[in-house]
């Protein structure tokens, strides 16, 4: 699954209910849940909320693998960011590897309900 499938995976499970509806049983605004379903990407503490919702493992929707060593990636994709330097990019990605790791964790003790991850 991947963060492209989010908003497909939004509209199915909508289904013929109010955006309005949604959005307020989700805890985010209409305009939001509209602007994912679109394709737009949510900020993280939206991410978490529709991921709860949607009763799905970000890790999932990530794509994220028990064991990756993604932290390299990461930080080549953050250095396309002109604003942050090379050793800020480096930081984000360690702190990513180490929030996929606790993720991969709580998975592996079947910890169900994603909405006490965070």
């Amino acid at each position: 699954m991947s963060l492209l499938r989010l908003s497909n995976l939004l509209r199915e499970r909508r289904g013929g209910r109010g955006v309005r509806d949604v959005a307020s049983e989700i805890g985010v605004s209409p305009a939001t849940l509209s602007r994912v379903e679109a394709g737009k990407l949510p900020d993280l503490l939206t991410f978490r909320k529709l991921c709860s919702w949607l009763k799905v493992d970000p890790a999932e929707i990530l794509e994220i693998a028990e064991e990756t060593h993604s932290a390299p990636i990461a930080a080549v994709h953050l250095r396309a960011d002109v604003l942050l330097t090379s050793e800020a990019a480096n930081d984000l990605a360690q702190l990513i590897l180490v929030a996929q790791r606790e993720l991969a964790r709580r998975s592996r003790e079947q910890r169900s309900d994603v909405s006490s991850w965070f």
